[in-house]
């Protein structure tokens, strides 16, 4: 399973009963793969994507033939924990709940790809489902299409694997992922950050003193400013360790989830990316002008 920085920042995780594909996925996967040429009634493996029609023929043009449609999931029970009613801090078992089951799903997402020869994987989505049979039951899922280099240079490095040995991970759109490979870049790995944190309750008299008022609530800002500095840090720490150039197209994400309207999550996610060439020169961008306005 990858390790990554992030969990180390807020505590030891619990190791997946099962780092690899399930069974299921397994013969999923195997139906994905071509049979043996010349072989009687061969046919070629069909390979499945959730890539648009546009995502898929840039993705081709970059040099990726896109192989299969792969997932991860992960059911997680989300323990309780509370927090002082008037204090600022870091629920941080609940913090390592929801990296650990978004890692889960990561991981078993990566071992589909690794099962199919992939290069990488494009378009990762990670979801998350409440069950109805129970508040605290949620899935975690990760989702996106495996791809194997089909005349795609990796540069002096010689591969497209990240320096761990796994097949890159990206959220980036078919397009954007097509203009980080003509800018002379390549993607390395997700990298994530998350914080639960629960925001201190004003006391009564400090309520009713701001009523009427435009005046700033000082510790709300504190609290929230922390948070994501906190999520941003660990997504941070886990580019460090791939050795990454930079961190594009971060996103930095507020949910409450169940847990009420003191206690919110602040997640940072982003594609951690290398320079393919160092003495690559980026084409200077051409202007479009779009015909749908």
């Amino acid at each position: 399973m990858t390790e990554r920085t992030g969990r180390d920042m807020i505590g030891e995780a619990v190791q997946p009963a099962d780092e690899g594909a399930a069974e299921d996925a397994m013969r999923r996967l195997a139906r994905l793969q071509p049979g043996e040429k010349g072989s009687p009634g061969e046919r070629r493996g069909m390979f499945t994507s959730d890539l648009t029609v546009n995502e898929f023929l840039l993705v081709r043009e970059a040099g990726f033939r896109p192989l299969g449609l792969v997932l991860g999931s992960s059911v997680h029970h989300v323990g309780l924990q509370l927090g002082r009613w008037s204090k600022n801090q870091e629920l941080t078992k609940l913090s390592q709940a929801m990296y650990q089951a978004r890692e889960f799903a990561m991981s078993r997402m990566e071992a589909e790809a690794s099962a199919l020869g992939a290069d990488g994987i494009v378009g990762v989505r990670l979801d998350i489902e409440f069950k109805e049979f129970g508040s605290d039951i949620a899935e975690f899922i990760a989702v996106g299409t495996a791809v194997k280099a089909d005349g795609a240079d990796p540069g002096p490095a010689g591969t497209w694997l990240n320096n761990k040995g796994k097949p890159f991970t990206s959220d980036l759109s078919g397009q954007e992922f097509w203009t980080l490979i003509r800018a002379g870049y390549a993607p390395l790995d997700l990298v994530m950050g998350s914080c639960v944190y629960h925001v201190a309750h004003q006391r009564f008299t400090q309520a009713l003193s701001n009523a009427g008022r435009n005046v700033e609530i000082e510790p709300f800002t504190q609290a929230l400013y922390e948070a994501r500095e906190l999520a941003m840090s660990r997504m941070r720490a886990e580019g460090e360790v791939l050795d990454a150039e930079g961190i594009v197209a971060v996103q930095l994400r507020q949910h409450s989830h169940a847990w009420g309207s003191h206690t919110t999550e602040f997640f940072a996610i982003g594609t951690a990316v290398r320079p393919l060439h160092d003495e690559h020169v980026i084409d200077r961008p051409a202007m479009v002008v779009s015909l749908d306005a």
